[in-house]
């Protein structure tokens, strides 16, 4: 287990395969898939459509799922009333609510909701979503990469006590997946999943109070937007279950993700590139691979992630703490060579053990581009199995400095800066 006070990462990133620490961890790769855009319209409105309630005039008004003709048995097919009651709230002059009611389960179809709308909307959760049941029951003409879309969307909060649940168990048990194949290789057959929740080109998000499990892939991406708050979620999905990260960010700056609890069969929280200032705070990470950056640089792209901060978390039997993922290869000319570089990266007030078959800091960065401005201090790892000698970390062309003594003792960084030698063109994303 580890608890992390205070991790501090700002990074420019051109190569690298850095972990910390590492415990017989895997790499996988959260952007060699194709971006599927949302291209949609919005649905005809209701005719007529019916009435918004209110509770009191000055109370926002609330478009229940039921009074646009939804079911709720979980057998019947809802989207259309979903889309029915998303399009009159989304065009209500006044903020209003999309109300999923308790005591009803209600499956709908991979969905695009579309904005901006004319106010902030709320999507509140009471009762349980779910997709249709497993690739068989998916239907052929709709997108398996997604389920729920948000799009274009400024000023949406999602919140609630219900359920979302992505029912993913089918779909992690296609023969692709890896965990399917002799020695975790994968067979051939379509792998397409949907990410349960995907927010696109949106600002001012907040997600507050969801609990969402069992997504066939990611439960949650951001991709493309500004401004998102996520507080006191719980997301949960078995250990071996594949990418099921509980968070992807890609394109997304100044986020904020507290008090929330993820056990998953991938990353808790996963960065990719173009990110930057992202705050998460008081994690209760585990099982899961932890928490990580990356994978960055693959096909010989360019990745540039920077001011990420975790702190007050605590991540638990899970395959690796806090790691950066990096393609060898990765854009940025630096020597004639190509490569990811990380660099200003900080430690603090991290205690915790690790499995012996794998050190306990890991370090391994390119030969042509090495890691730099690495720092640590008040760091303490132990051996999660007693009586077992303290493992030595490992280090290679990593340029940096301990501020206090370390357990293990941390004595592979070298010393100085390297980068100030080579041309900033070079080096800064």
């Amino acid at each position: 287990m580890m608890l992390l006070q205070s991790v501090t990462l700002l990074l420019l990133i051109f190569i690298t395969c850095w972990f910390f620490p590492t415990i017989h961890g895997k790499f996988h790769s959260h952007t060699n898939e194709k971006q599927w855009l949302p291209i949609s319209s919005f649905s005809s409105p209701p005719s007529p459509a019916p009435e918004a309630v209110s509770q009191s005039d000055n109370r926002p008004f609330v478009f229940n799922v039921k009074s646009f003709g939804a079911v709720g048995d979980g057998v019947s097919d809802d989207t259309e009333a979903f889309k029915l009651a998303w399009d009159a709230a989304c065009h209500a002059e006044e903020s209003g609510t999309l109300l999923v009611p308790n005591g009803h389960i209600f499956m709908i179809q991979s969905t695009i909701f579309h904005g901006p709308c004319n106010s902030n909307l709320t999507f509140k959760v009471g009762g349980t979503i779910l997709p249709p049941d497993g690739p068989d029951s998916w239907p052929w003409n709709s997108n398996r990469r997604q389920w729920l879309v948000f799009y274009r969307m400024n000023g949406m909060l999602m919140q609630g006590s219900g359920v979302i649940d992505g029912r993913g168990e089918k779909w992690w048990s296609l023969p692709c997946k890896p965990h399917k194949g002799n020695n975790r290789t994968t067979q051939l057959g379509s792998c397409d999943s949907p990410v349960a929740i995907r927010f696109f080109e949106s600002s001012n998000l907040r997600v507050k109070g969801l609990k969402i499990k069992n997504s066939p892939k990611f439960h949650f991406r951001f991709d493309y937007c500004q401004n998102v708050h996520v507080e006191n979620l719980i997301i949960k999905a078995p250990a071996l279950s594949p990418n099921t990260d509980g968070i992807h960010i890609e394109n997304t700056n100044n986020v904020s993700i507290y008090n929330s609890v993820i056990s998953n069969g991938d990353d808790c929280v996963s960065i990719g590139t173009g990110s930057f200032n992202v705050d998460i705070r008081n994690i209760t990470c585990g099982p899961s691979h932890g928490i990580s950056i990356g994978s960055l640089g693959i096909n010989n792209s360019r990745a540039c992630v920077w001011n990420i901060t975790v702190s007050d978390s605590v991540i638990k039997h899970s395959d690796n703490g806090v790691r950066i993922k990096t393609w060898q290869g990765g854009r940025g000319a630096v020597s004639k060579s190509n490569a990811v570089s990380v660099s200003n990266v900080s430690y603090s007030n991290v205690t915790g053990t690790y499995d012996v078959r794998s050190p306990p800091m890991s370090f391994a960065c390119s030969d042509s581009v090495p890691c730099t401005n690495l720092t640590l201090s008040q760091v303490k790892l132990l051996p999660a199995k007693r009586n077992k000698i303290l493992l030595t970390p490992f280090c290679w062309n990593a340029y940096g400095a301990v501020g206090t003594i370390t357990t293990p003792s941390l004595s592979c960084l070298l010393d100085g800066n390297p980068l100030l030698t080579l041309p900033q063109n070079d080096v800064w994303c």
